[in-house]
């Protein structure tokens, strides 16, 4: 369901509607950005990030492997001790 809707002018202009901009709090000198995603154009105000684009930077190759407990124990145990070792 659309939140709201604008009409583009013959200039290519559009109006945001007052919804979009209290719900984005975007005021005189806001910039938002458009982003492509598919089939569909995402408007966003600069400068926030969704999870989803967070998510996309931390993990570029998908989730991380799951690991057992003991395997973290046993990476932490073998970080501390690489990093306090003596030369």
């Amino acid at each position: 369901m659309a939140l709201a809707r604008s009409k583009l002018t013959a200039q290519g202009q559009i109006s945001v509607p007052a919804e979009v901009r209290r719900r984005l709090g975007l005021g005189p000198g806001s910039v938002i950005e458009w982003e492509a995603d598919g089939e569909q154009v995402v408007v966003r105000r600069k400068g926030r990030y969704s999870s989803q684009d967070i998510h996309k930077v931390l993990f570029p190759g998908g989730p991380p492997k799951r690991r057992s407990l003991t395997e973290l124990k046993q990476g932490i145990a073998r970080n501390m001790r690489a990093r306090d070792a003596r030369d």
